[in-house]
């Protein structure tokens, strides 16, 4: 009996040992054939899409975040372009935007024999902040040559529809996009324009019609911002260069394009009715008229931007503000043929500083209160700014006949080169060869003027204030102003009439013209009263 059961026990542990062999075979194949499905081709493809997006990096910098892929080796078809990598150009057709806005979790691929018995790991699901519609996706071409302006409408679409997404205008190439308005106020918040390429403005008269207001539109967005070492091309020369009858080597069809071009110019980049909007490291040039416009907008940053047209280019304003509030513009390069800033009714509390300005006309607040409107500026400060060439300096205008108030106006640490006139109040302020004398005029109180240093060419300080209105408040401290002597200029000396205010240091030169104190009588209402 013990020897039968030694010889029972000794044939169950042989049979026990042969079935965990089985079982050990079985799964050394099974994690064979595992190991083998990790490397699909979905897989692959994504490992080389990381390689390219280490490299791209590099080209492009790192200065905007750039969306992770999906980590899923079969990304759905509903996964749009939002989650592809952005630096490669999809070989297949865009999706529409509702497609190239999902962003569902990728299902795994169905199981086979062998391998279905364990799922792998699910990816977290794409996050919108990472979406990123490339334009060259949406159909453009890139070529300076072809109409991209279809393939911008369709990339800010699916963006528009994402929300806190990237459109992408990639680097080394130029579209060229006729007039075209990004706008909401559908559209979800929070979306970034990435500038690295260049855009360039139709030179056809056809492309025009009978005028265009604004050429890039962006309107009643929330959290907009544009950013990138972009450029935006107006190529205005269209509008503003005039042929030389004595230059033989005129275009004459460059001629015959110039006179069919609409005397309505667009502004090359405008924002309307938004908040939050942030302008940064891009570069306009050339603009028909002026470059960069906001109008009615609250929340507004430029900075490090850089906007240049030749100096004798009509109304070419640098940047124009216009019943807008909360504006900050600084580290930023201004040269063009007017205003380098231009500050308009409705705006206020705004911050310039550590601005170039030149060539141009200066900062200027104004002209106000045109064909006898209403206009009202407060709380602008202007400071640490420097100013080459410049036909003005620091400026107020106003129109005669209007109504309104500028108030709560500071510019300190102004250096000016070589410019006409640093210092304006000008209430008499007239573009026409004659303007009808009236009474009414828009009043300017509180206005400091400190550190305002360097040279002139024709006259120091121009104050020239309304009879009725005297400008009141105007304070002068550490202001230091030489003069230049310039062929064919004649230096003048400091103008006043009817500027009241103070000297709290003395000038060079003497401003003996400012009247010490108030002036009799005047009951200037308060802002809010006023305004």
């Amino acid at each position: 009996m013990k020897l039968r059961a030694k010889g029972l026990g000794l044939l169950l542990l042989l049979v026990l040992l042969a079935l965990c062999s089985t079982i050990e075979v079985s799964e050394a194949r099974r994690g064979k054939h595992w190991r083998s499905s990790r490397s699909s081709p979905g897989t692959s493809q994504l490992k080389k899409g990381k390689g390219k997006k280490s490299s791209s990096r590099r080209q492009y910098g790192s200065n905007w975040p750039s969306p992770k892929p999906p980590v899923s080796s079969t990304p759905s078809s509903g996964a749009g372009k939002g989650n592809q990598n952005p630096y490669q150009p999809s070989p297949n057709a865009p999706p529409s935007p509702a497609n190239g806005s999902r962003h569902s979790t990728p299902k795994p691929p169905t199981p086979s024999c062998g391998k279905g018995h364990q799922q792998p790991s699910q990816p977290p699901p794409a996050t919108s902040q990472g979406a990123v519609f490339n334009v060259v996706d949406f159909g453009a071409r890139g070529d300076g040559l072809t109409d991209d302006t279809k393939a911008f409408e369709g990339a800010w679409a699916a963006a528009c529809n994402q929300g806190a997404s990237t459109v992408l205008v990639p680097p080394e190439l130029e579209f060229l996009v006729g007039p075209i308005s990004f706008s909401g106020p559908y559209c979800k918040p929070n979306i970034v324009f990435q500038l690295e390429g260049t855009i360039l403005a139709p030179t056809s008269a056809k492309s025009w019609g009978s005028g265009m207001l604004q050429w890039l539109e962006f309107t009643k967005l929330s959290g907009i911002v544009i950013q990138g070492s972009g450029i935006i091309n107006g190529r205005g020369q269209q509008w503003w260069t005039y042929s030389d009858p004595e230059d033989e080597d005129d275009d004459d069809m460059y001629d015959v394009e110039f006179e069919r071009m609409p005397q309505i110019k667009p502004t090359a980049l405008r924002f309307y009715g938004s908040f939050n909007v942030v302008v940064a490291g891009i570069t306009i040039v050339n603009s028909s008229q002026c470059h960069l416009k906001f109008d009615n907008c609250q929340g507004v940053m430029v900075h490090d931007v850089t906007i240049s047209s030749p100096e004798n280019s009509l109304n070419t304003d640098g940047i124009h503000l216009q019943n807008s509030k909360d504006v900050s513009i600084h580290h930023t390069n201004l040269a063009c043929g007017d205003d380098c800033i231009s500050i308009q009714t409705g705006c206020s509390n705004i911050n310039i500083h550590n601005v170039n300005c030149g060539p141009g006309h200066g900062i200027s607040i104004g002209g106000l209160g045109r064909d006898n409107t209403k206009a009202c500026v407060s709380n602008v400060t202007v400071r640490d700014v420097n100013m080459f060439r410049t036909m003005n300096g620091v400026r107020i205008k106003t129109w005669q006949g209007g109504v309104g108030l500028v108030q709560d106006i500071r510019f300190s640490n102004i250096q000016v080169s070589e410019v006409q006139t640093p210092i304006i109040i000008d209430q008499f302020y007239c573009d026409r060869s004659t303007c009808r004398n009236q009474t009414s005029a828009v009043a300017v109180s509180g206005v400091q003027y400190e550190n305002i240093r360097g040279t002139f060419t024709i006259k120091p300080v121009h104050f020239a204030c309304s009879d009725n209105l005297p400008c009141s408040g105007i304070s002068l401290t550490g202001v230091q102003l030489r003069p230049v002597q310039v062929p064919h200029y004649h230096l003048n000396n400091p103008f006043c009439w009817q500027a009241f205010g103070e000297l709290y240091t003395p000038t060079i030169p003497p401003i003996a013209c400012l009247q010490i104190g108030k002036p009799a009588g005047n009951n200037l209402q308060s802002y809010d009263d006023i305004c």
